[in-house]
């Protein structure tokens, strides 16, 4: 940690089978055995876009299963986090006009990887909407965010590092190599990222390569800026801690503090 400040987090939350990959369900149980344990958990996740901001339930609800076509099992998982109470005022504090929503659960790129992370449920849960997807106006809103990290909070945004679903080739495995728009993004990103370029990071449908086929829509890099907004004062310390592709799709998730 920096100055005793919770870390942030942009991750890769993957789709339901995510839990049957072996993998990627270590790393990311590493990688939370690596974090002091959070007094509670902010997730901004790529599945919930909401004007104004809206705050989720903050008491324990049913999962939103928000996909379709799967097997049965996996609309079976149950995550039953602790609600959020005390966090979610501190929320419409620092976001004046957010709104509340309390019968909204989370949704799967939130308990998909704290199902992993997490699995004893034992952490305050609460996920906070996308009012936009415009990465300026996202960075502002992790600044405004960024106060919650020095009481123990752990600012989550969670995305996929390249998502686009039809240029996936499923029949060629999970394990196949890349398509070029996705390793190429994938290996812009991290360069960007490793400069601290925020200017080049918000503005990537233009500066990077493959911007457009990384990401037909952009709601799933959206929350990364969330994150850097959280943690603008810790960008040098930023690093990936889980890279590789999955289907494709760019993994790539990092820490910053």
């Amino acid at each position: 940690m920096v100055n005793d400040r919770t870390p942030a987090l942009y991750l890769s939350h993957g789709a339901p089978p995510l839990a049957d990959d072996a993998l990627w369900t270590r790393q990311l149980a590493d990688w939370s055995a690596e974090l002091p344990k959070p007094t509670a958990i902010l997730v901004v996740s790529a599945h919930w876009e909401e004007a104004p901001l809206a705050i989720g339930a903050t008491q324990t609800v049913p999962l939103y299963y928000d996909f379709w076509g799967f097997p049965q099992h996996y609309y079976e998982v149950q995550y039953r986090a602790p609600g959020a109470p005390e966090l979610a005022a501190k929320v419409r504090k620092l976001i004046p006009g957010a709104v509340d929503v309390p019968d909204r659960g989370l949704d799967h790129g939130a308990y998909v990887p704290l199902v992993e992370m997490y699995p004893a449920a034992d952490v305050p849960v609460l996920q906070i909407s996308m009012p936009t997807l415009d990465p300026e106006k996202l960075l502002e809103i992790g600044r405004k965010l960024a106060p919650l990290r020095d009481e123990g909070v752990l600012i989550i945004g969670s995305g996929f590092f390249t998502h686009n679903l039809r240029g996936m080739d499923i029949s060629a495995g999970f394990d196949s190599v890349p398509p070029k728009w996705s390793s190429e993004f994938d290996e812009w990103g991290v360069d960007r990222l490793n400069a601290g370029d925020l200017d080049s990071l918000a503005d990537f449908l233009h500066k990077s390569p493959s911007g457009r086929m990384a990401h037909p829509r952009t709601e799933h890099f959206a929350p990364l800026f969330v994150t850097l907004g959280a943690a603008e004062v810790d960008l040098a310390t930023q690093r990936t801690i889980i890279e590789g592709f999955w289907g494709g799709l760019s993994k790539r998730s990092i820490q910053l503090g």
